[in-house]
């Protein structure tokens, strides 16, 4: 699907509160995935709410979960005819806002949300693209630089996947939104910047002396 043509809006990605902050366009959702690796993962387990924090990776149009063959999303999924439904949510926050008042006080946040049903990768060429790309999300070159899964680590490992069909984006930017009738009080009020960074790569206690630390480590911001 051309990164033109922006997904389409259902009631389950139409925010109700601040829908201005709302985006369907497809070039914004990629580029929120792609500068994740943490997701949060949430569905309905014998009637109650559970959301689990994963790694995941997207692929075109397609996002993959990581997960162990014996937790709870992945057993459910596959114990269902028609995979299980499931909310997934991406979220990064830019700069925490303080307003003079505490009711105006908010985040600058770039966020995903995923409405969809997962189903377990069982491909086994599937699979092991798709662990590939769940590594290389979270440190790009790292899975041409390790050992692949065994036949043994392959099996207690499982992949679930959905399809980026209802998909939006929200997100806020800029400073607070102080009442006119607070400006003179003598509050401070702004921005305050929140990023990523990384430190530099700590070597294992048991690694080989002289071993080189990857370039892909050593370009990574602060490392």
């Amino acid at each position: 699907m051309p990164a033109d043509i922006p997904y389409p809006r259902t009631a389950r990605t139409t925010p109700t509160r601040a829908p201005q902050r709302a985006s369907w366009d497809r070039a914004l959702v990629h580029r929120i995935l792609d500068e994740g690796y943490l997701c949060h993962l949430g569905f309905v387990r014998e009637g109650a709410p559970v959301v689990l924090p994963t790694l995941y990776a997207r692929v075109g149009e397609r996002l993959y979960v990581h997960g162990s063959t014996g937790s709870s999303p992945v057993r459910a999924a596959g114990g269902a005819a028609d995979g299980l439904p499931v909310c997934v949510t991406v979220t990064h926050v830019d700069g925490l806002v303080l307003a003079r008042s505490a009711f105006h006080h908010s985040v600058n946040y770039r966020s995903v949300v995923v409405h969809g049903t997962a189903r377990p990768v069982t491909d086994a060429g599937e699979k092991a693209a798709a662990l590939d790309a769940i590594v290389d999300q979270a440190v790009p070159g790292r899975a041409a630089d390790c050992r692949p899964a065994d036949r043994k680590e392959s099996a207690a490992t499982a992949v679930l996947a959905i399809d980026l069909t209802e998909v939006s984006a929200k997100t806020r930017t800029g400073g607070p939104n102080d009442d006119a009738g607070d400006l003179d009080l003598p509050h401070w009020s702004g921005v305050v910047p929140v990023g990523v960074r990384y430190g530099a790569p700590e070597p294992a206690a048991d690694l080989a002396a002289g071993t080189p630390v990857p370039d892909y480590l050593t370009a990574r911001p602060g490392a």
